[in-house]
């Protein structure tokens, strides 16, 4: 059985952006990646509410830091073969003031830290997939002032996070080729992109793990 953890933020959770409570089980994308790869999968999904990649919240405190918390989460669920990565939208936060580059390049620090563990089979590292997130469409929604200017720097993430990807020689996806932010809080997805979510990653996966 191969497993697979999946490290990410609310969108990983399960946060419904229409009720702002957490989609019931069986209609998380992570659920629906279980279900798309099969009995000889385990999907471990690890999404944390305004988890950034490396940095601690200001305002929402330093465990919001995927850094801070990725070595434990390794280390509990480890032997891992793959850990599939889709962080960086809180990242977009305007107190944050970071660029996308900025933003790949913490989001590439992650990729070392996994790449640099034991935490994979016979000891070895786990195979990473890098998702860059769907760019968000937030002006008009209530995370307008929240995320200021942040829909121009997502534009640029899938780029900068392909270069970190082809850096270091770990998988990558674009969600942004398979889903859209929803137009209700312009950072969330609508149930209707679970589905297509799931699958994109699920071919990702398989592909690496052939």
């Amino acid at each position: 059985m191969k497993t697979i953890l999946c490290y990410g933020d609310s969108n990983t959770w399960g946060y419904n952006p229409i009720t702002e409570a957490r989609y019931p089980l069986e209609q998380r994308w992570v659920t629906l990646l279980a279900r798309d790869l099969g009995p000889d999968y385990l999907v471990i999904p690890e999404g944390l509410n305004g988890r950034t990649t490396v940095w601690s919240d200001p305002v929402k405190g330093k465990y919001k830091s995927g850094k801070r918390t990725l070595i434990p989460v390794l280390e509990s669920h480890h032997p891992l073969d793959l850990v599939a990565l889709m962080l960086g939208t809180n990242d977009l936060k305007h107190r944050f003031g970071l660029s996308a580059w900025d933003i790949a390049c913490s989001a590439q620090t992650l990729v070392e830290m996994i790449q640099g563990s034991k935490f994979g089979p016979d000891g070895r590292a786990p195979q990473v997939l890098l998702i860059a997130p769907p760019p968000t469409c937030v002006p008009g929604t209530r995370f307008d002032d929240t995320f200021a200017g942040a829909d121009e720097k997502s534009q640029d993430l899938a780029r900068y996070f392909k270069q970190v990807a082809g850096e270091l020689r770990c998988g990558f996806l674009d969600a942004g080729q398979h889903v859209a932010s929803s137009k209700v809080d312009g950072i969330h997805l609508d149930a209707g992109e679970l589905p297509k979510l799931a699958a994109a990653v699920a071919t990702s996966i398989r592909r690496m793990l052939r």
